[in-house]
């Protein structure tokens, strides 16, 4: 199969590219730079293009003619200074909108039968009811101020895939990454924050998080590339959890001390309202749907598994 993917050299791209070329599929990967994503055989062809311009990315996809276009394009790197969230997500918004209809008018009109696109279950759902929410499930209808902009632009994405006439569209919740090139990698920010005890439980702890390691949620875009219904699928784990039980789990096996606890006021300084939502109220989100449709097997089922492999990554690295 040809497959064109536009965000080919950000965490999923890292991690799908070889994985689609030993699945034996023909892909072309575009990035900013026209940097391979990576060295996968003679089965990958990389491109640049910036999916804001339109002509560009037209070009690009049309030169291919792929039967799947995949939508991984994001600008995120470096901390997130929560305070100034939408100005960090600035650019990704905008990918998530004017490069979402880019690549759905490219997609179309190169002859492509289904689009894939990346978006995010960590923390959108609505912050009510019961701790694990399925793609059923409404999102905020109120977030915060800081991610308005960003909620938005999420809920502009997953409309503008599923409906996307003419095309099979998949819209992909991912839950938090975490595992080799991302934040909460080996040498990731996250994880050094963690290590200089620098990431507090912030209230009571109570803020649902569903995590999946970046190979998980590679291989889940695998499975939505090659099969399954158009609509939306959270690509999680199985085993949403607590802030106050996955951040003391992690310092202990990276051999840190125990995270601090800052009272919920002390927090709002520090990171804003949503740092203390992203603490105490968010809800995770429930994976059955992407593991029954997709036939999808999981080689972290938790974090508990995944978290000592990163923990000896970081160790190899130090």
């Amino acid at each position: 199969m040809r497959v064109f993917i536009a965000g080919a050299t950000g965490a999923i791209g890292r991690e799908l590219v070889p994985l689609l070329a030993r699945r034996g599929h023909e892909v072309t990967a575009m990035s900013r730079h026209g940097a391979a994503a990576a060295a996968a055989a003679d089965r990958v062809d990389s491109v640049a293009a910036d999916g804001l311009d339109r002509e560009a990315v037209a070009r690009a996809v049309a030169a291919t003619e792929p039967e799947v276009v995949v939508h991984q394009m994001t600008a995120l790197g470096g901390d997130l200074d929560l305070r100034r969230f939408e100005r960090t997500f600035a650019r990704t918004n905008r990918l998530r909108t004017e490069g979402t209809d880019n690549l759905i008018a490219a997609a179309r009109d190169g002859g492509a039968r289904r689009i894939v696109a990346q978006s995010f279950a960590g923390w959108p759902y609505a912050r009510e009811g019961g701790p694990v929410k399925t793609e059923e499930d409404p999102l905020d209808p109120d977030p915060p101020r800081a991610v308005r902009a960003t909620v938005d632009a999420i809920r502009y994405l997953e409309r503008a895939v599923t409906g996307a006439e003419g095309l099979e569209g998949i819209a992909l919740r991912y839950g938090g990454f975490y595992g080799s090139g991302t934040s909460l990698g080996p040498s990731g920010e996250q994880t050094e924050l963690i290590r200089g005890r620098r990431f507090p439980i912030v209230g009571d702890g109570g803020g649902i998080w569903s995590l999946i390691h970046i190979h998980d949620a590679a291989s889940a875009t695998a499975a939505a590339i090659e099969g399954g219904d158009p609509g939306i699928y959270n690509v999680v784990d199985d085993d949403p959890a607590p802030v106050r039980e996955w951040l003391p789990y992690l310092a202990r096996v990276l051999g840190a001390k125990p995270p601090r606890h800052l009272p919920a006021w002390v927090g709002r300084l520090t990171a804003g309202e949503h740092g203390v939502i992203l603490m105490t109220a968010i809800r995770g989100a429930s994976n059955a749907k992407a593991k029954r449709e997709l036939d999808w097997v999981l080689r972290y089922p938790s974090w508990r598994q995944g978290f000592k492999e990163l923990a000896i990554g970081a160790d190899r690295r130090r």
